[in-house]
């Protein structure tokens, strides 16, 4: 009878522990990235009592003294993803764990909630750990926008024109055609094209006027075949531009392939020409107007200049021995040498891609917690029984030893 008062003890100390995990997983039912936690349970040792009419060596009877809550599990099953909208928010569409650096020391994490720190680090929400990732060399690094908040500007080098330059036309006369110094600033030139075939059939003479209606660099020329397309070495002009205050810049004119048809025509149009600027190369400086990971989780920044920068990827971590991690709080696990992380990047490795803005959530399965729940209940209160029933019966035992 003592021996159940004890086994007893340990059904309600095991199955209060299960309580524990239970409450922890429920409690961790929002938690990004959480893995519920599954609690196991091993029965004690054993009382054997030998039989004296047979085999000495063949126990008659085994008494098990209780129970006790062994270890925990981590269940690494995949988290439903939901979206957040938010840039820097990523989640894992497979297994693996984000890298995370603090100095010397390494942290692992299956929730992509970062943000950007004061020094430009990306770092995980609520802490200082840096979010690691493979540069252009596959170093190991850290993803930091110093230097990457604003996009240089580049200076216009290069104007190409499109569609037909009458030769029944005199002049013919584009207005605001910008052009972008090496500072990002904005400049808007008139070009001339004046007739010149009395000189020279199918040529036209160029004439480029700044702002104040000064004349800028030589007057150009370029001239056309008699099929209507650009002559060979007449088919481009390349001028100065010298804007105030800022260097000068040297543009060429493109107006198409000799022989070819796509750039600018000379056929005979009347009086009307529709000849207009088709491209034209340089940029402004640009701020940051987004930042996204792709499904590789490479880094991008997106700039209000049209430019974009592409950065190293993220580091994915993965471990022989997934059980072996230990869990220390706000989502985080460290693991030993013995079982060291195997660094990749998504989609190599089986390690499956990256979700851009999205989180991971938790995979507790509520209905599953409260089943659990239910049965640690039921057990705790069985136990409990037991060590009642045990009571009554030694209650019983004193009164008839004391009644002697």
């Amino acid at each position: 009878m003592f021996g159940s008062i004890y086994t007893g003890m340990s059904g309600m100390a095991a199955f209060s522990a299960g309580l524990d995990v239970i409450s922890n997983n429920v409690a961790n039912l929002n938690t990004p990235g959480y893995k519920g936690n599954d609690l196991l349970f091993q029965d004690l040792f054993y009382g054997f009592q030998l039989s004296s009419e047979f085999n000495n060596n063949i126990a008659s009877m085994q008494i098990g003294k209780g129970v006790q809550a062994n270890t925990t599990t981590v269940v690494y099953s995949q988290g439903d993803l939901r979206a957040t909208g938010v840039d820097t928010d990523v989640a894992i569409d497979g297994r693996g764990f984000f890298l995370l650096q603090d100095g010397d020391k390494q942290y692992f994490t299956r929730s992509g909630q970062f943000v950007f720190d004061q020094d430009g680090y990306l770092v995980a929400r609520g802490t200082d750990f840096r979010v690691a990732a493979f540069d252009e060399s596959e170093n190991l690094s850290n993803v930091n926008l110093t230097g990457l908040r604003t996009s240089a500007p580049t200076a216009t080098s290069k104007i190409s024109f499109t569609n037909n330059l009458s030769t029944g036309t005199t002049r013919h006369k584009l207005d605001n055609v910008i052009v972008i110094d090496e500072a990002g600033n904005e400049h808007r030139l008139t070009f001339n094209f004046v007739n010149n075939s009395a000189e020279t059939p199918r040529s036209w003479l160029i004439e480029i006027e700044n702002e104040s209606g000064e004349k800028v660099g030589d007057t150009g020329k370029i001239s056309f075949q008699g099929n209507g397309s650009p002559e060979e070495g007449h088919n481009t002009f390349t001028f100065s531009f010298t804007p105030t205050g800022a260097n000068p810049i040297e543009i060429e004119l493109d107006f198409g392939k000799p022989g070819s048809f796509t750039g600018v025509t000379s056929f005979s149009g009347g009086t009307n020409s529709d000849m207009a600027v088709a491209e034209r190369d340089g940029k402004g400086s640009g701020s940051i107007t987004g930042i996204e990971f792709d499904r590789e989780g490479q880094f991008i920044i997106k700039y209000s200049n049209g430019d974009e920068y592409k950065g190293g990827k993220l580091a994915i971590a993965t471990f022989p021995d997934l059980q072996a991690l230990q869990q220390v709080g706000s989502s985080l696990y460290i693991t030993t040498e013995d079982n060291r992380a195997q660094l990749s990047t998504a989609t190599n490795d089986g390690l499956g891609e990256i979700a851009t803005k999205s989180i991971e959530l938790s995979n507790v399965e509520l209905t599953q917690q409260f089943t659990d729940l239910i049965i640690v209940q039921r057990g705790y209160q069985a136990s409990s029984q037991v060590l009642t029933v045990s009571n009554e019966m030694m209650q019983q035992l004193m009164e008839v030893v004391g009644k002697k």
